[in-house]
């Protein structure tokens, strides 16, 4: 793995491309774009070849979905020692966003027009939980649970089914956070088919969930028939580190990232040349050692210490990178937190490794990756609710600002407009000859 001085060329080349990592164009937009247009044009049809074609299942498309016996028998089958482990993430989270308020208001402006907004939650939400390297239940509740909390009426789940079935801590799960049906339909195919609807899916206002690049990328192309929680990447962590902070510390917050897949990225920023030497030959030594060492080994192509001047200059890295984790290990983290602008979630001091965060603080570990926590916000309440505009003009109102209207229409050449205003206008109501 690298370490960068921070201001050379080199480490202005790493930082472009990392504002740059998540690729417009992927090798695999071909494949799920015709898996995409076969689901639009056949439906369970077409899903069943898919599931044939990649999972080798053959699923009749009654069986898509689980009976509630099939699934309660399988959550059963969940260990109690994981049973409490859920429950408890579930009541942190909940204790989380039931804090989080969005109340409709309405006022009148002095013309006596009644305008305000209100907030409506979802109707149907999909929430995906991946079921390959590894199994998520903690994805499940993650999406669920703030659905929920939200008003969505109907949250599903849909994960694929593995050869030893779904994994009963992620039926469990689902049965805790509330979800009302589980489909057993993974990869592009699932998320088509849940997008247009087909003869045994119903279609859903939006998707949220992780999935692999085959999922993300039929996400992204699907957005706008159907709503998603973000375009997302691989996991990425930035460290800001310091002499007070325990090397083991952020070598192992490092590879709890870099574990994920070969993809992940790791990044550390601290302002002593020796630290970042030590910590390199920690990460390479325990990297080895690692029980996803494979995975590890590929990913460490990815991670980089960068070496800057002082801490404050750290946190202009951090706030240029927008990082999905960013944890600060300093002397004092909290009063680096009002110049960190963009991150998804801020994690501050020596006692919060990333890890808390993924499975039981209580804020949501769906979080915005490659440089997107710019513009997203990690998945909450608010993820599940939309706005609607309320206007209702009084006759007074009209006369005082209609003419207003009439004349910008005018100017965009938009005459009806204008006109439709006018006519109200006009004693009685209407043109006269």
């Amino acid at each position: 793995m690298k370490i960068i001085k921070y201001g050379t060329e080199e480490a202005s080349s790493f930082i472009r491309c990392l504002l740059n990592r998540l690729a417009f164009d992927t090798p695999q937009e071909t494949t799920v774009k015709s898996i995409i247009s076969d689901v639009r044009e056949k439906g369970d049809a077409a899903i069943r070849h898919y599931l044939d074609k990649f999972d080798k299942i053959n699923l009749a498309p009654k069986n898509f979905v689980l009976t509630d016996k099939e699934w309660k028998e399988g959550a059963n089958r969940c260990s109690n020692e994981v049973k409490k482990i859920i429950d408890i993430t579930a009541e942190r989270l909940e204790e989380f966003y039931q804090r989080t308020t969005y109340n409709s208001w309405f006022y009148y402006d002095k013309y006596k027009n009644l305008l305000g907004n209100r907030f409506l939650p979802l109707s149907r939400v999909l929430v995906y939980a991946p079921g390959g390297k590894a199994t998520y239940p903690s994805s499940v509740l993650m999406g669920a649970v703030p659905a929920k909390i939200a008003g969505v009426e109907e949250v599903i789940l849909t994960t694929p089914e593995r050869q030893d079935g779904i994994s009963p801590a992620v039926l469990y799960a689902a049965l805790r956070a509330g979800v009302k049906k589980v489909y057993r339909l993974g990869g592009a195919q699932a998320i088509a088919g849940f997008s247009f609807g087909t003869e045994t899916l119903p279609k859903v206002d939006k998707i949220v969930g992780p999935g692999n690049i085959f999922v993300a990328t039929a996400k992204k192309l699907l957005y706008g028939v159907v709503d998603i929680d973000m375009v997302a990447g691989p996991s990425e962590v930035l460290v800001i580190f310091d002499g007070s902070a325990s090397l083991d510390y952020v070598a192992f917050d490092m590879l709890s990232q870099l574990e994920h897949d070969e993809q992940a990225v790791a990044l550390a920023v601290t302002n002593d040349n020796a630290l970042a030497t030590k910590l390199q030959q920690i990460l390479e030594k325990n990297a080895k050692k690692a029980k996803r060492s494979k995975i590890i080994e590929k990913s460490l192509e990815n991670a980089a210490i960068i070496v800057v001047d002082n801490i404050l200059t750290a946190v202009e890295v951090a706030n240029s990178v927008a990082p999905e984790h960013l944890e600060i290990m300093t002397e004092r983290p909290m009063e680096l937190l009002p110049y960190i602008k963009n991150a998804g979630a801020v994690f501050l001091g020596s006692q919060t490794p990333e890890a808390v965060g993924d499975y039981i603080a209580g804020p949501n570990h769906v979080l915005p990756t490659g440089g997107t926590a710019r513009f997203f916000s990690p998945l909450g309440v608010e993820s599940f609710l939309r706005r609607m505009s309320i206007i209702s003009f009084s006759e007074k109102g009209l006369q005082a600002l209609g003419g207003y209207v009439a004349s910008f229409a005018d100017e965009e050449g938009l005459f009806a407009h204008g006109d439709s205003v006018r006519m109200r206008l006009r004693k009685g109501g209407k043109f006269e000859d």
